[in-house]
């Protein structure tokens, strides 16, 4: 036990250390980016500060791996210089039970990064990203799906536009039915109400088929100025491709909301394999840390007398990161209906921890 503590003390330092040399660097590095991206909006450097802060989460998530992984590398190699491996195995330790205390923790990491830092970094991407398109749009838009519906707010300079729809016929051409719009000023007031059968976004316009419209702008009785009209188009700032990749950035939903948007999603009518797939990707991640730990210690957990500690790095590194690519790899079939959304999100991590264990088994009875 007391071994075990040691090896996790070890292996959080390495972490934590690691772990602030590249978030200093991310930092960095993404401060920068924001500059070049808003340059022409001349944003203070506060304001991008904010945004690179908001932005951070989400990337420390992603880097995850790449962190762990490293850690463990550091963690063995350090050990195995000052020869606290050799002695390890002298007491009868093998080296697969010295592994106990890294693999508790980063299956302890990937619950925290699950149940926190998940929520976290999706409140701050969605965050970051209403801020982005608050600062390079005259007015702000957004998308939610909620059981009553498809909603959409879009900006100009003349005010902003709320559309809601009871559901779509087509996801990807963006068929709405069942669509009502209402247009409110820059001072906030209604001024007009529009109800349509079915809507089509084309060429920066919605078509609306069968539209009746009110004209809110004065205290008369809105029904009496109303029209009916078989086809109406209205200005929009809105893109096909803007909705679909607002659609498709499960990153900025909770793990704790993704059940519910997921049968919102299927009761609106658009598809919800990639928000399936995600799902279970990151329910399985605590299992993927775990077998980038073992992978690691795999290749580093030999005596430096042996050479080749170099090689054996860049080896660990490089197969960590074929790994995470067959993982985002079936991901992606998964999205796509390829493969089943259990084996896409559960078979790389499983995997990875047999090839692991079968390569600690090798060098430990090989």
């Amino acid at each position: 036990m007391i071994l075990d503590r040691y090896f996790a003390r070890r292996f959080i330092q390495s972490f934590l250390v690691i772990g602030g040399i590249f978030l200093t660097l991310l930092i960095l590095i993404d401060l920068v980016e924001q500059a070049r991206r808003f340059d022409s909006e001349n944003l203070s450097f506060g304001t991008l500060l904010h945004l690179t802060l908001l932005n951070t989460p989400a990337a420390i998530s992603e880097m995850l791996p790449l962190l762990v992984i490293l850690s463990t590398i550091a963690l063995f190699v350090g050990m195995a210089r000052s020869s606290e491996l050799v002695v390890t195995r002298a007491i009868g330790r093998s080296g697969i039970r010295a592994l106990l205390a890294p693999v508790t923790l980063a299956l302890v990491i990937g619950a925290l990064a699950v149940a926190l830092l998940n929520p976290i970094s999706a409140a701050t991407s969605e965050e970051f990203q209403r801020l982005s398109d608050t600062y390079r749009n005259n007015g702000d838009s957004a998308l939610s799906i909620t059981s009553e519906g498809l909603w959409l707010r879009q900006g100009s300079a003349n005010g902003q536009s709320v559309i809601h729809a009871r559901g779509t016929t087509n996801a990807e051409t963006l068929e709405l039915t069942g669509v009502t719009i209402i247009t409110f000023s820059s001072d906030g007031k209604p001024t007009q109400q529009i109800i349509a059968d079915m809507a089509q976004l084309s060429n920066g316009s919605w078509i609306l088929s069968n539209a009746k419209i009110w004209s809110l702008d004065d205290d008369l009785n809105p029904e009496s100025t109303a029209e009916v009209f078989p086809q109406v188009e209205v200005p929009t700032t809105l893109t096909r491709q803007r909705i679909l990749d607002t659609l498709g950035k499960q990153d900025s939903v909770s793990v704790y909301d993704l059940p519910q948007l997921i049968r919102d999603l299927r009761e609106a009518g658009f598809s919800t394999k990639q928000y399936e797939v995600w799902l279970q990707v990151q329910l399985a991640r605590p299992l993927f840390l775990m077998s980038m730990v073992m992978i690691g210690a795999a290749f580093t957990m030999r005596h430096v007398r042996f050479g080749g500690t170099g090689i054996a790095v860049l080896s660990a590194v490089l197969l960590g990161f074929a790994i995470y690519f067959v993982r985002n790899f079936a991901q992606i079939l998964g999205e796509n209906g390829q493969l089943p959304i259990i084996v896409a999100a559960w078979a790389p991590p499983f995997a990875a921890i047999l090839l692991s264990l079968g390569l600690l088994l090798h060098a430990e009875d090989g």
